[in-house]
């Protein structure tokens, strides 16, 4: 199936499966949620209409996108310590759930919101032709600014690498440009690197961890939000070290996006 390559790099992002109330968490990788809330967001749809069927297959238009995650640098994580509504008069502070205001000596809320600082993710998107061609161009001038979890969260430059691809998943592995936390040895042939799959990769024995994660979006609707459970699947791909982008990457990761165009 052909597919486009995504790079998501940001001083931080947010990526959160169980986040609610005064704890908001992060998965350590991009869940299914926050890259389908990007492509909705490029396509100028509102958080009650990101999921609508398509008018012309009458499905959710992100049902058949697979997503393949190599995870170049992990980051680190980082916890923001927040309040709210301390400070303010008793009618102005926060409400409780049952719409009444909260007491003055328990108007400050306190939250911890959990971040990943420098990491950088490389994704292979595929899906449907059509679909990814529309997503190319809708990504490249998006209705919606981009962001990576949260609003505050904004990705570096490029954020499109290529596509669509007939080989995404050998991108990956053998030609897109590496962001590593350190670089490799001197003589070091290759470097491990960590991959979430969607499917089970057919080149790896049936030992290789699983995990359940809650990140399928059912409804974006503020009020309405639920999201499903899928299964990924982790595993240590050995990358050529040559692959390594000496900082700034983004010379590495020019010369990759044009390698196609003619003189």
């Amino acid at each position: 199936m052909n597919g486009i390559l995504l790079r998501l790099a940001a001083p931080l992002m947010s990526f959160g499966e169980h986040a609610a109330f005064h704890y908001r968490d992060t998965l350590p990788f991009p869940s299914r949620s926050a890259l389908i809330g990007l492509f909705a967001a490029a396509d100028g749809r509102p958080r009650s209409e990101a999921l609508a069927p398509d008018p012309a297959t009458r499905q959710n238009p992100y049902t058949d996108l697979t997503f393949t995650v190599r995870i170049d640098r992990p980051g680190t994580r980082h916890t923001d310590y927040h309040t709210v509504g301390g400070g303010r008069p008793h009618r102005q502070g926060l409400r409780t759930s049952s719409g009444a205001y909260r007491p003055r000596e328990k108007s400050t809320l306190i939250t911890e919101r959990v971040y990943l600082a420098d990491a950088v993710f490389t994704l292979a998107v595929q899906g449907p032709d059509p679909f990814l061609e529309h997503l190319l161009k809708r990504l490249e001038q998006p209705a919606f600014g981009a962001y990576l979890g949260r609003r505050a969260c904004l990705p570096n430059e490029p954020l499109v690498l290529s596509g669509p691809h007939p080989d995404p998943i050998g991108e990956l592995l053998h030609h897109v440009p590496l962001s590593l936390t350190t670089p490799p040895r001197t003589g070091q042939a290759t470097v491990p690197v960590a991959f979430v799959w969607e499917h089970p990769p057919s080149h790896v024995p049936a030992a290789h961890s699983e995990r359940e994660v809650a990140d399928v979006p059912h409804d974006f609707t503020p009020t309405r939000r639920f999201h499903k459970i899928r299964r990924t699947w982790h595993t240590t791909e050995d990358l050529p070290a040559a692959l390594y982008a000496t900082p700034p990457a983004l010379t590495e990761l020019t010369a990759y996006i044009h390698q196609d165009a003619t003189p």
